[in-house]
């Protein structure tokens, strides 16, 4: 399938922010919270998540275009909103220190990056052209990339080894 100038332009942006957000990561979060309980590591990343209801906003004409497609549309706007939702469960299971906390982080982690997974294909199998994204650009072009780091870090923090 032949890429169009505006998929190659947006590819652009996203890579570039992904690789911000990768180093900020690697640079910055990591050492914060590496050697944390999940309460106090994990809070910030899953507060930061909650903002995914901005996926919303693909399902709103006039903020993207009539022609972005329903099948890209729908399943990414409450994709989201279920990671957020699901995102504001686990907070709530770590605050209260919740057996459930360290599960609900899973289910959240796994679905919010399944989602964004989802919304990557769909971008390419459905056609969206990025200017059919409108103001909604910046979500995709930023959002995202930040989100599939923020969803990387919660892996790596459960999946690392002891330490010695």
């Amino acid at each position: 399938m032949p890429v169009s100038d505006n998929q190659f332009h947006f590819f652009i942006s996203y890579a570039v922010a992904f690789l911000i957000f990768s180093l900020i990561g690697r640079w910055y979060l990591w050492p914060a919270i590496k050697d944390r309980a999940p309460k106090l590591a994990l809070t910030p990343l899953l507060l930061y998540a909650c903002l995914r209801v901005n996926g919303l906003m693909f399902l709103m004409p006039g903020l993207v275009s009539r022609e972005l497609p329903k099948a890209f549309a729908v399943p990414t706007a409450y994709g989201d909103l279920t990671a957020a939702v699901l995102a504001l469960l686990a907070i709530l299971c770590l605050r209260i220190e919740s057996a459930f906390a360290v599960p609900m982080v899973w289910v959240f982690n796994i679905e919010g990056l399944l989602d964004l997974i989802y919304a990557n294909i769909s971008t390419f199998k459905d056609h969206v052209d990025p200017t059919y994204l409108g103001v909604s650009y910046y979500l995709a072009a930023l959002n995202v990339p930040a989100m599939v780091v923020v969803h990387v870090l919660i892996f790596t923090y459960f999946l690392r080894r002891p330490q010695s």
